[in-house]
């Protein structure tokens, strides 16, 4: 049976996760959109594309030659809950505008956009509404769908929006979703590792004794066991390993972290979802607390003090640097709050660092700190603890999502069989954790879990093929949207042509009169 043919274009191209999927399908690919110099040269490499075919930056492309179907990986930093969340007030949140623009443009039967699920939040509602709105203007019939890779054969807990839309509203009238793909990929086909089929069927129950049902996206296992590690100090449970649990710590010290854990979420403490202590309030809660207790675990590096509230004193405005007068000016009191500044959006959208302009202000004497606080010293979920933020093991049939600036997850190479929850803590930290048999996957491994093959090439460096690996989109995902796409019958009766690259006029830098 003969594929059906249709031509594409790749913008935002990044690796070729588009190309690879479309291109199975029966797409030939006109041409590609790409800045960074790794990505290009990846892209060539592995599809034996000429770099001339690369229509360089977005911004600069004034029209795009007729083709059937636009592909964009739209950079996603600007709507990320990693990142700052800047949106539109983002330059890269503007690249939205470049992409509708050449969709309007060129008008090709049907498109597909890829962005992070960060761009559905509440938050940016009118973003969204926004972009939907501009397409409907270009003439589109459009709907957004948000999808985790791992429902469609990839061994990764990525969920990510795609919008897909139709120049002719009876196609999408006739577009749906394919069903999830039942068979799951596991972490140990990944790997490499063989299974046990003797898996022990331990029911996890609730404190009613009634068994908790497995949530949709969750990591954990069928047999009641968590399939992974947690390194972290700001939650509890079978399968977090606390760093009073790697370090020498006494069981005072334990009983006082978990005393912090149980109660630094509590609004009464600050305004953020999570706030430091000074030691009244952990007097307040345990009255046996000493300024010594608390020195003693700073010293073992898992509490850190804290700079918490500032006296503002006499000061000459004109030996301030604007960073400096902007966060002065954004109290009514004589005090500065700490977790109060990390509330102001508009020291994210300036970009101005509260930890340097405080330290500044204290070397200048424009504040004192009256009162210091107390807090994990490691409070970034994803950093974990000494470099590692989640060890996963084979069992887990999904592995986090792959980011571009890499993460502190890593996999266990070996499984373990515990014969309780208790048991199996104390395995994997005498078995796994303590004899060194876990690290981060591989860039064969990377390429797999993303659904690429694995001859797949990637650069060397670690940084730059995780760059490069995080950024793209997840093959089998875009496979099962484009045939879907195709089943619609947008593409009958359509003959490709053999094409030749030219040089795309650039778009003028004048500004358009209405």
């Amino acid at each position: 049976m003969s594929k059906t043919k249709f031509t594409f274009i790749d913008l935002f191209a990044g690796i070729g996760g588009f190309k690879m999927a479309l291109s199975s399908n029966g797409g030939t690919c006109l041409g590609f959109s790409e800045v960074n110099k790794d990505a290009i040269n990846t892209y060539c490499e592995n599809y034996n594309v000429k770099p001339d075919t690369n229509f360089g930056d977005i911004t600069q492309i004034k029209e795009l030659p007729q083709h059937d179907v636009l592909t964009a990986g739209v950079p996603c930093q600007s709507w990320s809950i990693a990142g700052k969340n800047l949106g539109f007030d983002d330059d890269r949140g503007q690249l939205w505008n470049d992409t509708i623009f050449l969709l309007n443009q060129s008008k090709p039967k049907a498109f597909i956009f890829e962005n992070v699920k960060g761009l559905v939040d509440p938050r940016n509602k009118n973003a969204l509404s926004y972009i939907l709105e501009r397409i409907k203007a270009a003439g589109y019939y459009a709907n957004y769908y948000v999808i985790n890779s791992h429902d469609y054969g990839v061994a990764q807990n990525r969920i990510r929006i795609y919008l897909i839309g139709f120049r002719e509203k009876k196609y999408f009238d006739q577009f749906s979703l394919p069903k999830k793909i039942e068979k799951r990929i596991t972490l140990a086909n990944i790997l490499g590792i063989e299974l046990q089929n003797n898996e022990p069927e331990i029911e996890q129950r609730d404190l009613f004794g009634n068994p908790i049902l497995q949530r949709q996206m969750s990591l954990s296992s069928k047999n009641g066991f968590n399939d992974y590690f947690l390194f972290n100090d700001l939650r509890n449970g079978h399968t977090t390993i606390h760093s009073w649990d790697i370090i020498d710590s006494t069981e005072r010290q334990k009983e006082i972290c978990l005393l912090l854990l149980k109660n630094r979420r509590k609004s009464k403490f600050g305004p953020l979802d999570g706030n430091p202590l000074s030691l009244k309030q952990f007097q307040s809660l345990d009255s046996s607390i000493s300024q010594e207790d608390l020195d003693e675990l700073v010293d073992l590096s898992i509490l850190k003090k804290i700079n918490y509230r500032f006296e503002i004193l006499d000061f000459d405005e004109n030996q301030l640097s604007e960073n400096e007068i902007e966060l002065l000016n954004l109290t009514s009191s004589n005090f500065l709050i700490l977790d109060e500044l990390k509330t102001e959006r508009v020291l994210k959208v300036k970009r101005i660092s509260i930890s340097e302009t405080i330290d500044s202000l204290l070397e200048k004497n424009v504040i004192k700190c009256i009162e210091e606080r107390f807090d994990f010293k490691n409070t970034k979920i994803s950093s974990g603890l000494n470099g590692v933020n989640r060890v996963f093991m084979p069992t887990s049939d999904v592995f986090p999502t792959l980011v571009a600036s890499d993460t502190n997850d890593y996999v266990s190479l070996r499984s373990i069989q515990p014969a309780n929850h208790d048991d199996y803590k104390k395995q994997f930290l005498e078995k796994v954790y303590f004899s060194g048999n876990y690290r981060k996957i591989t860039k064969e491994e990377a390429c797999l879990i993303q659904g690429f093959p694995r001859g797949f090439k990637l650069p060397e460096s670690r940084a730059r093929w995780m760059k490069l690996i995080g950024n793209s989109v997840s093959v089998p995902v875009i496979d099962i949207l484009i045939k879907s796409i195709i089943s619609t019958g947008v593409f009958d009766h359509i003959r490709v042509k053999k094409h030749e690259m030219k040089a795309l006029p650039k778009r003028s830098t004048e500004k358009v009169q209405d």
